[in-house]
């Protein structure tokens, strides 16, 4: 990709750096040109989907056929596939806004299912009914509890340039 000149005529690489060719309807690579549903992130990708479906159908049954019933953890699992819903578009979309959006999504989502977890472990009369994150997710086979670990750490690894690429590239005269 060809560099932009400025005004006094010096080029602009981090301007052109943050450009990107993506075809329309695909998601955009952020400034440093990786796109978060990429390689690992495919597979994150579609994790985050189907849990995105599963806990928010799950939640909208349970509360709207049974909510007295248990509320708070049908609120909880209502509230797991919000998270995942937002992670999910912001693993789609990419950047550098995307991936801090992740970010903060991924930790939210560590912090409830330890959370939750020890929470149903210590007192289970709290939870008359499961929640994703119950037991440490262990009805969805812990994964409730590796996914966001390995959504950070896909994130911290998208985060960093691609080799032989460089960050803040200086401008040449």
């Amino acid at each position: 990709m060809a560099d932009e000149s400025t005004a006094d005529g010096t080029e602009d690489t981090a301007m052109a750096q943050q450009q990107t060719t993506a075809a329309p309807g695909e998601p955009a690579a952020g400034p440093r040109g990786r796109r978060l549903g990429q390689g690992p992130g495919r597979l994150l990708l579609w994790f985050y989907g189907v849990f995105t479906v599963a806990a928010l159908s799950r939640s909208i049954v349970q509360i709207s056929t049974k909510f007295s019933d248990a509320p708070l953890a049908y609120v909880l699992s209502l509230a797991a596939g919000v998270v995942y819903a937002v992670i999910t578009v912001a693993l789609w979309r990419g950047g550098d806004q995307a991936r801090r959006i992740a970010l903060v999504s991924c930790s939210a989502e560590l912090i409830g299912v330890i959370a939750v977890g020890v929470l149903t472990v210590a007192d289970s009369s709290a939870f008359p009914d499961a929640t994703v994150w119950s037991d440490f997710g262990v009805g969805y086979v812990f994964l409730p509890l590796i996914l966001p670990v390995m959504g950070l750490l896909w994130l911290r690894e998208a985060g960093r340039p691609e080799r032989g690429t460089q960050e803040s590239a200086a401008p040449r005269p």
